[in-house]
């Protein structure tokens, strides 16, 4: 006789019934007491969708940015209240910044004590509000279904982001007394209008330096192709706006560099001299517009962008409200060498921007003081991995190297957080080997970050997922060290150098094959070693403090 509480269909069954008909497949958890019904109800749906426990609820929300970022779908994160839900944030945050689609499902405390301050009991709402997409509560069981649909397609709906679902206790492991999952919706293209696709053709026929900055919804919808056909069209040199370098070939005669932290001379004199920007899928994210810099007083902005809200934030000259792939291809076919006048002068400038990037590019451009050249070691990665491999950064100022010297060849390559969030590396790796398993991932990730979610390499070898970890370690919080020396002098460091393990020790200790590495000569056979092993690696890199990036010293140097 079978036990009646298996014949109960549970908030949580319809909530994981949900998930897979909607397309969710993978799941990242810190288990807790509060959705038991949610994990029984993932258990045995097993084969049609997958957990993976992490060992910290942020490694496990850096994991799930890492997989939407790559895929344009959302995974599912599932952590408990109060200390589980905080610990998450800083994921949630990263994919709000990122564009990211996530589905964060946190087990509340059960809806009769709510407000009353039960144990771990948190405002999630007031919480989470300022930094989701959208927080959302079923009120009863029979809600729940509905609730976790509405939240997958917000995820992906206009600007991609996270959303947060609240679920009390009682409603997950209590009986939904009309089980239907709803089906599925299709995310709505948002096509250009237009009168305004007309008054767009006219801006760029009009300008005699138009600059193109390549943004995350690009690499969201997959636009690179269109974006491509824009730029031939026009002549026009693009930009890729930060760590989004992969939304435009950099081998492509039109690519003009990458804008980071830091702008190189030739960046800083093109966007001085530049009369149109042309932001496609980009949200001009803080240090993309230089904190609002741009554009500048003589220049227009034409910000191409499917999310009305982030339109009306930025207030380009024209707005044009419109998926990018879409306003792309209809652009590039208004265009063309008669109705632009200025079109080979703008090609002229457009070849030098490129060759300049090449030339800032080739490792060995910078001078090191240490024995390890960051430069050369992104090279060596260069030669020895395929096109598709996904590089990833941690935050830190070690990135800038990677950044710099890495040439990226194919879409979805590249992850990292645009808000410079430390400890996304380790985890964002696993995330990435999920999201694209028939693709080498390697990470590159300071010894702070490091020390921050390092001990997510326990659920790769767990995993048995192949995945590359550089750690980048020279003993300090560089960015931070490098601002006291410029501004107080070398005497007044404080609070920023690190005493840190053996790396590869603890790599060891994980279950991972481990290397370490003083010089530049040795990093090619550690590297051929890592890739040959079969599981996760790890190569402890000795960098230098006084090599903190590859950039000269300056007002915008960290």
């Amino acid at each position: 006789m079978n036990n009646v509480t298996e014949q109960i269909v549970t908030g949580g069954d319809v909530l994981v019934d949900t998930l897979i008909s909607h397309g969710v497949d993978t799941a990242f958890t810190v288990s807790g007491e509060s959705f038991l019904a949610v994990l029984e109800a993932l258990r045995r749906k097993r084969n049609q969708i997958s957990l993976i426990t992490t060992r910290q609820e942020g490694g496990g929300a850096f994991a799930a940015e890492a997989f939407g970022k790559l895929t344009g779908r959302p995974a599912a994160l599932f952590v408990s209240r109060g200390p589980g839900a905080t610990n998450a944030a800083i994921g949630v945050h990263t994919a709000k910044q990122d564009c990211t689609p996530l589905l964060m499902f946190i087990g509340h405390v059960p809806s009769t004590s709510q407000g009353r301050e039960a144990f771990q009991e948190i405002d999630l709402t007031a919480m989470f509000t300022p930094i989701a997409k959208a927080v959302l509560q079923p009120n009863t069981a029979d809600q729940v279904a509905i609730v976790t649909a509405r939240a997958i397609a917000l995820s992906v709906a206009g600007r991609p982001g996270p959303v947060v679902v609240v679920l009390p206790r009682d409603l997950t492991d209590g009986a939904v007394s009309q089980p239907s999952i709803p089906a599925p919706s299709q995310r709505q293209a948002v096509a250009p209008d237009g009168a305004a696709l007309e008054q767009a053709a006219r801006m760029i026929a009009n300008a005699k330096r138009p600059l193109l900055l390549s943004g995350e919804i690009v690499a969201i919808q997959d636009a690179s192709a269109a974006l491509v056909a824009l730029a031939e069209a026009m002549g026009a040199p693009v930009m890729t706006t930060y760590r989004r370098q992969d939304t435009f070939p950099n081998a492509h005669g039109a690519y003009a560099g990458h804008l980071e932290i830091n702008r190189l001379p030739y960046q800083r004199q093109a966007l001085e001299d530049a009369d149109l920007l042309i932001a496609v899928g980009s949200r001009m994210d803080g240090i993309s517009a230089e904190d609002g810099a741009l554009p500048r007083q003589h220049q227009s902005l034409l910000q191409i962008y499917p999310d009305g809200e982030v339109l009306a934030r930025c207030q380009a000259a024209l707005p044009l409200l419109s998926d990018p792939a879409a306003a792309c291809q209809a652009l590039a076919q208004k265009l063309g060498a008669p109705r632009i006048p200025h079109i080979a002068e703008i090609s002229a400038w457009r070849d030098e921007l490129h060759q300049a990037y090449l030339d800032s590019s080739e490792p060995g451009a910078v001078l090191v003081q240490g024995a390890v050249d960051l430069s050369l070691i992104a090279g060596e990665v260069q030669r020895q991995v395929p096109p598709e491999t996904v590089i990833l950064t941690d935050g830190g100022s070690f990135a800038r190297w990677i950044h710099r010297f890495y040439r990226f060849h194919q879409a979805h390559s590249q992850a990292g957080p645009v808000s410079g969030a430390m400890g996304y590396g380790v985890p964002g790796g696993i995330g990435a080997r999920l999201a694209r398993p028939d693709c080498p991932a390697i990470v590159f990730v300071g010894d702070g970050g490091f020390m921050m979610t390092g001990q997510e390499l326990v659920t790769a070898v767990e995993q048995n997922i192949d995945l590359v970890v550089v750690v980048c370690d020279n003993g300090v919080h560089g960015s931070i060290l490098e601002g006291q020396r410029q501004r107080f002098g070398s005497e007044q460091i404080y609070g920023t150098r690190l005493t840190s393990p053996n790396f590869a020790d603890v790599a060891r200790a994980y279950g991972c094959a481990a290397w370490t590495v003083e010089r530049s000569e040795d990093f090619a056979t550690a590297l051929r070693g890592a890739m040959a092993h079969a599981g996760p690696a790890l190569i402890h890199l000795i960098t230098d403090d006084r090599d903190i990036a590859p950039f000269d010293k300056g007002p915008d140097a960290v």
